[in-house]
């Protein structure tokens, strides 16, 4: 379970550990939609099964989102104390927008590492 966890967080193949699944790290500054590579450089493993075969990590994405503003709301309105319920959604608005290219990423490694045996 641990392992699976650094894989997800380091963004590596499923099957062997060791090939990445996106092209580039860190594209959050550059703010664009990162690129995945067709199959695994070290195994072959195919990322991408079938068309529409991410439809499903929107779901994913979902989730993380809601769960991100969830916790900076609390953040902001309860430790920070922030009294503006529209500040605060600003706020999260921007951070939520800033976090997709994130949010993609990450939800698009979860779901091959759910459905890999």
């Amino acid at each position: 379970m641990g392992n699976s966890i650094q894989n997800i967080c380091k963004g590596t193949c499923p099957k062997c550990n060791k090939g990445k699944i996106f092209e580039q790290n860190g594209l959050l500054y550059k703010l664009r939609m990162p690129k995945m590579h067709v199959n695994c450089e070290v195994c072959g493993y195919k990322f991408e099964k079938e068309p529409g075969y991410f439809y499903g990590a929107m779901y994913v994405s979902y989730m993380l989102t809601v769960g991100e503003a969830i916790m900076l709301y609390f953040i902001l309105s309860y430790v920070l104390k922030f009294a503006d319920n529209f500040q605060i959604f600003l706020i999260i608005s921007v951070a939520m927008i800033g976090l997709s290219f994130f949010n993609m990423r990450i939800s698009r490694t979860i779901w091959i590492h759910l459905f890999t045996s």
